[in-house]
């Protein structure tokens, strides 16, 4: 699999969505910047995604790497009308595999949710998506029924950050952290069934046709602790996908 063209470097995107200075932007106008700069509406509404790269796990105690995949990916078949932000919507399948051997694999039809050993009982697959799936719902933030808030400003890196809680018809709420000067979507937090879960998002690039930001370094932490680092070396975004990836095994 090869990306789409990089092109345009983070910084570049600085100039095109900094606001004025003096200007104090509430939440709504916060996140539709951040949209803008992710890729405006390809981006919001675009029908699937394709990543492709290596991840990092780590365990409960010791700070050495519990296990690690040098070939990671994920399918995403997106649902248009999504309303809740940690629930599992749309189609999803994520493969893990170190050295051609598998690790894990778990899928999400639109109905059932399985992984290598089967079909996952309903509980505990709402459970596990309500632990992972979050940061797709900015891209309904300017729809019926989303309230955007901005909250205290953070930062992280040395990157000054506008924060907003983003909350969907269903009472979910998302924490976002937009870069003040680029507008890319930097962080990310939300209550889970494992506590408190953070994403932070780092090395950008922008891929033309359609223009998209892609974060190529993700971290996740579930109370303050860091439980995975994932590494995207390819990007696909509208490619078709085959539906029987996304299919149960008999």
């Amino acid at each position: 699999m090869k990306p789409h063209h990089l092109a345009v470097p983070l910084a570049i995107l600085v100039a095109a969505t900094a606001l004025p200075a003096q200007e104090t932007p509430d939440g709504a106008a916060i996140l539709a910047r951040a949209t803008e700069a992710a890729g405006g509406d390809a981006w919001a509404r675009a029908k699937t995604l394709t990543l492709w790269g290596h991840a990092i796990f780590y365990g409960r105690r010791g700070a050495a790497p519990r296990a690690k995949a040098d070939d990671y990916r994920m399918w995403r078949v997106f649902n248009p009308d999504r309303k809740a932000a940690h629930t599992a919507e749309g189609k999803v399948r994520i493969v893990a595999n170190a050295q051609g051997k598998p690790m894990f694999t778990i899928g999400y039809d639109g109905a059932t949710t399985w992984n290598e050993r089967g079909i996952i009982p309903k509980a505990e697959a709402d459970a596990f998506w309500a632990t992972n799936f979050g940061f797709g719902i900015i891209r309904h933030a300017a729809d019926p029924g989303f309230t955007a808030d901005r909250v205290p400003d953070d930062g992280i890196d040395g990157h000054p950050l506008y924060m907003v809680r983003l909350t969907d018809p269903d009472g979910g709420v998302t924490l976002f952290g937009i870069d003040k000067a680029s507008y890319a979507i930097r962080t990310m937090g939300f209550a889970t069934p494992k506590g408190w879960h953070v994403r932070t998002y780092d090395d950008f690039v922008t891929l033309t046709h359609p223009r998209w930001l892609q974060a190529r370094h993700v971290t996740l932490y579930y109370n303050g602790v860091k439980a995975n680092e994932v590494f995207w070396t390819d990007t696909r975004v509208d490619a078709p996908i085959d539906d029987a990836l996304f299919t149960p095994p008999k």
